[in-house]
């Protein structure tokens, strides 16, 4: 498979945003993309400029060649420099606010502005009602985008609808999800043996909504006792920066307050794909309880999708998009209540459970990591091809609140 620019095959292109061993969402994509676009096309030279966060310096593997300092404006500048001297095809970029430096992330925007190669831009976060710093920034970002690539249709409504992206310009690309096994393997490799598992990974913060599952669980155990929550996941680093342990520790106090503390296992460490893997293959239940209803990606909803688990889910935008048609069962934010009732649903009826994991892995096939990178080399090859003769960008108006 080739790629192809306005000038020939396209034979180098870099990848900018957060890289493992960083321990979040958009560093794992990365790593995963970079490395299921390398298994593509094997000749394919891609490298990757990381963002470094203030708090922590990492060592990272060779494919990593540039580093940017987030809150040094001037190493966003020598970055654009260094990219621009490689003679680029193309320049991926994954964009949240929250790792770029300046206002609302502003200072990518510097780098963006002095770029000659042609750039798509993921958006792993797209905001309903921006304020003003935040629809500037991704105003310029979308101005300065050959491409946009969003993970949802309701992503790429709002960038219809609140930044006026004319459709033409975005691909909508689902999260890329690795392999994982239909069927249950042996719980007992996880000290899990005769449990029904419920089970929640991902990085701690206060908006995930876990202690409304820890709420349920009284509920929960009187009909089911052997149900066990395994809660998979270290605190959010920046998180833990600035609250310390509070939010787990808050968890845990709650659990021993409504007794079912020996009902709930927290496994405190970032997990490794494999180990990932045992744990979504030995749930029987997969709870996503985010407390943000505007969230229009997760990469751990994804996962658990394809690996075909049951999922119950708060009815945040990407959970909506995903989990319809039967792939899931949404529930309101903060009410146990309600995950009580239909956790207890799934645990007692094994045929509808079935079901429900059969539309889950069937939808998820399109979201296997090489398939999700023939997409992206598809929308590489339309930004290089377009690239020399797109019109310049312009100013948007923003467009008028709807009454």
């Amino acid at each position: 498979m080739s790629l192809f620019s306005a000038t020939g095959p396209i034979r180098r292109m870099a990848m900018l945003g957060n890289h493992t061993p960083r321990q979040c969402g958009i560093a794992t994509f990365t790593a995963d993309l970079s490395a299921a676009l390398a298994a593509r096309i094997p000749q394919l030279d891609c490298f990757i400029v990381a963002m470094n966060d203030p708090m922590k310096r990492y060592s990272y593997p060779p494919c990593v060649r540039v580093e940017i300092s987030q809150e040094a404006p001037s190493s966003y500048r020598r970055a654009a420099g260094i990219l621009n001297g490689r003679a680029l095809d193309v320049l991926s970029i994954q964009h949240e606010y929250g790792i770029f430096g300046g206002s609302a992330g502003s200072y990518l925007l510097d780098l963006m502005a002095d770029l000659r190669m042609p750039v798509v831009t993921t958006l792993h976060t797209v905001l309903p009602e921006p304020d003003a710093r935040q629809w500037t920034a991704m105003d310029a970002i979308i101005r300065r985008s050959d491409r946009i690539v969003v993970m949802s249709g309701h992503g790429a409504e709002l960038l219809r609808k609140v930044h006026g992206v004319p459709p033409g310009r975005i691909d909508l690309i689902p999260h890329g999800i690795p392999a994982v096994p239909f069927h249950s393997r042996n719980k007992g490799r996880l000290g899990l043996d005769g449990r029904r598992v419920l089970l929640t990974f991902g990085l701690l913060a206060p908006d995930k909504g876990i202690e409304y599952v820890i709420e349920a669980l009284p509920a929960i155990l009187e009909r089911f006792p052997d149900t066990v929550y395994v809660v998979l996941g270290a605190s959010h680093p920046q998180v833990k920066a600035r609250q310390g342990e509070a939010y787990r520790e808050m968890l845990e106090q709650r659990a021993r307050r409504l007794g079912v503390a020996g009902s709930v296992i927290f496994h405190n460490r970032f997990v490794s794909l494999a180990e990932l893997t045992e744990y979504l293959a030995a749930a029987d239940i997969y709870i996503t309880p985010y407390l943000k209803l505007e969230q229009i990606t997760s990469g751990t909803l994804a996962y658990a999708l394809g690996a075909g688990k049951a999922v119950i889910s708060t009815p945040y935008l990407y959970a909506r998009e995903l989990l319809a048609e039967g792939r899931g069962i949404l529930v309101p934010a903060r009410d146990p209540g309600a995950i009580a009732l239909r956790a207890a649903e799934l645990l007692g009826d094994d045929a509808m459970r079935l079901a429900m994991r059969i539309r889950a892995a069937d939808y998820g096939r399109a979201m296997t990591w090489p398939m999700v990178a023939g997409q992206y080399l598809e929308s590489f090859s339309r930004a290089a091809l377009d690239h020399g003769v797109r019109p310049a960008p312009r100013t948007w108006s923003r467009p008028a609140a709807q009454p």
